[in-house]
């Protein structure tokens, strides 16, 4: 195949593909179903065009589909990964690295273009958002302090969902922009005790999809 065939080929099918799989990603949500996960909902998008890539590449050919097949369980077993989407992003290496590899140049770089374009444009839509827990201690007075403490939770943009309440501590779950500085919140919140004794404790957590 010329490289304008490819050109050509990848040029409907790859947009076709993300239209499609952003309608199945993107489909009307059932009431009372769990909130779909952003990474969950990017990776969907981007495994159509992976497969349409994968697609074009193997063609008729009964050996390359089984070299896929081999690379792509290599990657599954070898690789750790948190995020499904970077684990789709290393897919979308294999893909093109494949193409590269039988020859089909053209269609190896228009279709990293494209992936380098649809992924720019999916993580625009990302929040950039941390998730912490965070324990709050300001001796007997902590649970009648509670609005004071969730006000400055406001302030400072935090998404917070309260885990625990006692006389004594705080507990909530947090979602804070990645450019938080969490010394500011820390000593916001420590000034609300003006003898010295209140205590902060922030822990990372990981995101999780679902």
């Amino acid at each position: 195949m010329t490289a304008p065939a490819e050109i050509m080929e990848a040029l409907v099918r790859l947009p076709l593909a993300a239209v499609l799989g952003t309608a199945l990603a993107l489909r009307p949500q059932r009431k009372g179903t769990p909130t779909r996960m952003p990474a969950v909902v990017q990776t969907q998008i981007l495994l159509s065009v992976v497969g349409a890539i994968i697609m074009l590449v193997v063609g008729a050919s009964l050996a390359r589909a089984f070299g896929i097949v081999g690379a792509a369980n290599l990657i599954r077993y070898r690789s750790k990964i948190d995020d499904p989407k970077d684990a789709v992003v290393m897919l979308c290496a294999l893909a093109v690295g494949l193409a590269s590899g039988v020859g089909l140049l053209a269609l190896a770089v228009f279709s990293t273009v494209f992936l380098v374009i649809a992924l720019g444009i999916i993580e625009s839509f990302e929040k950039g958002l941390t998730k912490f827990g965070i324990t709050i201690k300001i001796g007997a007075r902590t649970d009648e302090l509670r609005p004071r403490v969730e006000a400055i939770l406001r302030r400072y943009k935090l998404k917070y969902e309260l885990c625990a309440s006692a006389d004594e501590a705080l507990s909530y779950d947090v979602a804070a922009p990645f450019d938080l500085e969490r010394s500011r919140v820390t000593d916001a919140l420590l000034r609300l005790d003006p003898e010295g004794h209140a205590a902060v404790d922030w822990s990372e957590k990981k995101n999780k999809a679902k």
